[in-house]
């Protein structure tokens, strides 16, 4: 363990946490997750060049930074993120985001954000983000990880990634890549077949216009494997290269974007480019707790039994196209 940076952890938890309660329960660590495959396309190119396996003691800080903020990310959601172990840690091969029903202390916005961090904000739950920015970004590649994810109304878990430099102008007209998020797993679902429960991820783009003026595109897919696939590690992926976007759960690719559904007002709709889709972005997992997509999906609201809950993460790799750095698309299926 880094001893200096440990210190230093101890000291922002203790000023993030002075008013924090003790977690109301804990959660049992996790097992190692059973081996499983990585569905990689053979022989289209993919080099591997990133990656995280989490089989070391503690997050591997050379890769990755804890965002601390409980601003709630603009979805009203409800917790405070902290880079404490309750909330972020590595164990028997995963990293492990944990969300706990309990009152802490913040700053508003997460560190580096362009206005400061804002005001200090009490907040009714805590959880875990973690980032790679300022510390490695990509333009165009393929995006895995191997998850395991929560059930519960109220669960918003998320891999995505966002512009490391905001290229083409504040969110949303810098682009937005969800790679997986997924709400209430396991709850009523109203728009799903049968009786099975809210069993769906999605992917997403967000992009057009600064907020309120943005646009988005989306679409969701079931967890392969029936009515307990939410109890399974899954691996969600995105294969992103010039004017062409690719979403997969495991091995089943389920949603296609190309260059014609996206824009940045920036540049203009008609602009012949793949703006704002053509700069780098970097790479960001969390749990959140609440907030308006999960709170309204099915209109059932939120509840507060689903905490504790956790996000467990197997690996996380990144692939760039050795055949064609410049656009990735040699090592892409190119759409029908």
């Amino acid at each position: 363990m880094n001893v200096s940076r440990y210190l230093s952890s101890v000291v922002l938890v203790l000023l993030m946490v002075a008013c924090a309660s003790t977690p109301a329960s804990v959660l049992p660590v996790p097992d190692r997750p059973p081996a499983g495959p990585d569905p990689l396309p053979a022989d289209r190119g993919w080099t591997l060049v990133w990656a995280d396996e989490f089989d070391g003691r503690d997050l591997d800080f050379s890769k990755w930074e804890i965002e601390e903020a409980c601003w709630g990310g603009g979805n009203d959601e409800r917790q405070c993120y902290t880079r404490r172990l309750e909330n972020v840690e590595v164990v028997n091969g995963v990293l492990r985001l944990k969300a706990f029903r309990e009152t802490v202390t913040g700053p508003q916005y997460p560190q580096g954000y362009p206005k400061g961090r804002g005001d200090q904000i009490t907040r009714k739950y805590t959880s875990g983000k973690v980032r790679t920015l300022n510390k490695a970004d990509w333009t165009y590649g393929r995006f895995s990880a191997r998850m395991k994810l929560p059930k519960g109304q109220g669960t918003w878990p998320a891999f995505w990634m966002l512009p490391a430099e905001n290229a083409y102008g504040p969110w949303a007209t810098s682009g937005e890549i969800d790679i997986m998020e997924a709400v209430n797993l396991g709850e009523r679902c109203a728009d799903c077949a049968g009786d099975e429960g809210e069993n769906r991820t999605s992917g997403a783009l967000h992009f057009g216009g600064e907020w309120p003026q943005n646009d988005y595109r989306v679409d969701y897919h079931p967890l392969p494997g029936g009515p307990d696939a939410v109890e399974e590690y899954h691996v969600f992926s995105v294969e992103w290269g010039e004017g062409l976007i690719h979403w997969f759960i495991d091995d089943e690719l389920f949603y296609t974007l190309t260059a014609e559904d996206w824009y940045s007002a920036t540049v203009g709709k008609e602009s012949g480019t793949a703006a704002p889709f053509d700069k780098s972005f970097y790479l960001m997992l969390n749990l959140a707790v609440g907030g308006k997509l999960s709170e309204t999906n099915n209109k059932t609201g939120f509840d507060p039994a689903s905490f504790p809950s956790e996000v467990l993460v197997d690996w996380v790799r990144v692939y760039q196209c050795g055949p064609d750095p410049l656009t990735g698309r040699a090592c892409m299926q190119e759409p029908e």
